[in-house]
């Protein structure tokens, strides 16, 4: 029995350095899983996998969505799909995985149904959006603020039906801007903008089609002052699409995730500027992680291969990832 113990301390040892490999040297990518409800990590400069999260058997987790680092912890947010409660905000350490208990539980009768982005501000109050209410009853778009300890701060409501929020981000000028879709046709897109007094304002809207915005979801600032949105294709022959707009809004060009012809399909749902100011777009059908070289060209290389350890990434923070603006600090 002693030997049998002392197994499982060594084998409990090695997982925990496998873990926290890479803390010491290079920066660590954390993704969330939606094909087995983990957490995986990677060296951030190679790819190398350095292990897993405790699993859903223990976590809950059932569909990750946002994610950021907060004081040592990983925040992710679980969307609990296809359960019959309400999504929630849980805890894992960042430093070995462990599940640390939920800080926004479903049974919280102020839970966000559908959480999506997630984003701190700099006080440390959580920002979650919330794609719809139950049922579709009350108010179907918000974006829910919840203190450091999970309590329940209010909603930024959305103006009508069919803004319903998915990607959230800080911008440079400290104002909240929303990526929403219209769940009515599945076309189109809106940004809104909120000021510190939660009145929002539109930033960008389009009413989609080929070659158009449609359902954002991934919303981030690049270092070039450049805000980079997600774009799902409109229709079989379309391409989804990484969309690029300037500090005012106004469309500066987009470079395709596939040619939309030739090569199959490839779609993702969140995006991040990372090491060296290059852009990763994590791709959630095939399990890759792509590192762009530019954003004007579309060249890319692959930092985590397709048919490896990831099997339906969603979000993604570098341990370097600012919790606010999803900017990366070298």
């Amino acid at each position: 029995m002693r030997l049998r113990r002392d197994f499982l301390k060594c084998a409990a040892l090695l997982l925990g350095l496998a873990w926290t490999a890479g803390l010491r040297g290079q920066d660590v990518l954390y993704v969330g899983d939606g094909g087995d409800d983990t957490i995986k990590r990677f060296d951030a400069a190679t790819g190398a996998f350095l292990g897993a999260s405790d699993g859903p058997a223990v976590s809950g987790l059932k569909g990750p969505r946002g994610i950021v680092i907060d004081a040592g912890e990983l925040l992710v947010v679980n969307q609990n799909v296809g359960q019959p409660v309400s999504g929630e905000v849980l805890r894992f350490s960042a430093a070995t995985g462990t599940f640390l208990g939920a800080l926004v539980p479903f049974t919280d009768p102020d839970a966000p149904f559908a959480p999506d982005g997630l984003v701190l501000d700099d006080g440390g109050d959580l920002f979650v959006a919330n794609l719809q209410r139950k049922d579709n009853t009350g108010p179907p778009g918000r974006v829910n603020q919840y203190a450091g300890n999970g309590l329940f701060l209010g909603a930024a409501k959305l103006k009508n039906n069919e803004h319903h929020p998915r990607g959230v981000v800080f911008g440079p000028d400290g104002l909240l801007y929303v990526a929403t879709r219209d769940l009515t046709n599945g076309l189109g897109g809106t940004v809104l903008r909120f000021s510190a007094d939660g009145k929002g304002e539109v930033f960008i809207d389009d009413k989609g089609g080929p070659g158009q915005l449609n359902r954002p979801d991934g919303i981030v600032f690049g270092p070039d002052g450049r805000l980079y949105i997600t774009s799902f294709r409109a229709a079989p022959g379309d391409t989804d699409s990484i969309r690029i707009y300037d500090a005012d809004g106004d469309f500066a060009g987009k470079f395709d995730l596939h040619d939309g012809v030739t090569q199959p399909r490839v779609f993702a749902q969140s995006l991040l500027f990372g090491p060296d100011g290059k852009l990763f777009v994590p791709i959630n059908n095939t399990g890759e992680v792509r590192r762009y070289n530019s954003a004007t060209t579309g060249d890319y290389g692959v930092l985590v291969p397709a048919g490896g350890a990831l099997l339906g990434p969603v979000y993604m923070t570098f341990g370097q990832t600012n919790p606010s603006t999803l900017d990366y600090e070298e």
